[in-house]
């Protein structure tokens, strides 16, 4: 069986990257379309080693017959047209932040909660979570299965390619221009100070509490993905990377928990991979991450300062498991627990 896979926002980092994952992963295609903004309509995206696909225009773009759309455009255009996708018959998997909280949307990372794809059916959205809660509740699943969560507390260390190839390429000129002559001329556009050889401890926008959204994202994100009781506080922070987030996470478990017993219910859980040598050099960074599908686990350690707490270190590629291979893994699932076989080509 195969299925119309139609990737909107093509021409972005996440769509271009969707692209490749399909490729790689050969899911189950009959036909590909790519599809983005009026402005890019025309220009040329790569599919596999040997395919080459025409964007093509959302605004014009009718959606009966394809099976699965794999939404990456920004919030805005997925708020009108994901809607149209679904009333269309296909169904959408969203990877912006505008249905993530909808309660008739579910909030879907395959390794924690697959059952709630199921949920789908009232508007034909699936709803795609944000990269830092993607790769922190993937860690977290098999450790709150076995000793339960009371509260997390995480620092996100976030690369610029989480605001998309403007980010990228704001980094890439900023720390050009401090070698010149132009270092005190650098303006920021995309980040709201200098990035290159800086830290920023805001993502998206505040919020009246504080937080930024991206800390609120986090927040709801978790309870909605893997359990509502959960506590959860986070500063998330925008760093000079150009690809791969990092996050330090302290969780208190309501149980007793041993460094030795976490780090085998890690090893045993589907997308982690650990990385925990005591040794120097014995741990993942996000330089290593990337073009990697799994979230990498390293510094696992004790948290003395709570009665059941640990700490661990985590880093993913942010436009893969934190974007691009999520979606792809929620359409093969949903294939894999039969929802799309009445569409099958």
């Amino acid at each position: 069986m195969s299925y119309r896979v139609a990737v909107v926002g093509a021409t972005g980092a996440v769509g271009r990257e969707i692209l490749k994952t399909l490729s790689e992963r050969d899911f189950p295609v009959s036909e590909v379309a790519a599809v983005a903004s009026g402005r890019s309509a025309g220009q040329e995206v790569s599919f596999g080693e040997d395919q080459v696909l025409k964007v093509q225009n959302l605004e014009t773009f009718d959606f009966t017959g394809w099976d699965i759309g794999l939404f990456s455009p920004g919030a805005s255009v997925s708020a009108v047209h994901a809607p149209r996708a679904g009333a269309q018959g296909c169904v959408v998997i969203d990877n912006t932040s505008q249905f993530r909280m909808d309660p008739d949307v579910p909030l879907v990372v395959p390794e924690v909660n697959p059952q709630d794809i199921a949920k789908f059916a009232k508007k034909n959205i699936i709803a795609n979570p944000n990269c830092s809660t993607i790769q922190m509740v993937v860690a977290l699943k098999p450790l709150h299965e076995k000793f339960k969560i009371k509260r997390v507390v995480v620092s996100t260390y976030q690369s610029v390619s989480g605001a998309g190839k403007e980010g990228m390429d704001e980094l890439y000129s900023n720390t050009k221009a401090h070698f010149g002559i132009d270092a005190d001329k650098i303006k920021p556009v995309v980040f709201q100070k200098d990035i290159s050889f800086n830290c920023i401890p805001q993502i998206d926008v505040f919020m009246d509490d504080g937080a930024t959204k991206e800390e609120w994202k986090m927040v709801v994100e978790t309870k909605k993905i893997l359990d509502p009781k959960i506590d959860v506080i986070a500063t998330c922070v925008r760093v000079p990377v150009f690809i791969g987030h990092s996050e330090a996470v302290y969780v208190e478990f309501e149980n007793p928990v041993s460094v030795n017993e976490a780090r085998a219910a890690l090893r045993h859980a589907p997308g982690v991979v650990v990385q925990d040598e005591r040794v120097e050099g014995g741990y993942a960074t996000p330089a290593e991450c990337k073009g990697e599908d799994a979230v990498f686990v390293s510094r696992i350690r004790k948290d003395p300062t709570v009665p059941h707490g640990l700490a661990f270190w985590c880093v993913s590629d942010n436009l893969r498991k934190g974007a691009a291979l999520n979606a792809v893994q929620i359409a093969e699932a949903l294939i894999a627990q039969g929802l799309l076989a009445n569409k099958a080509a």
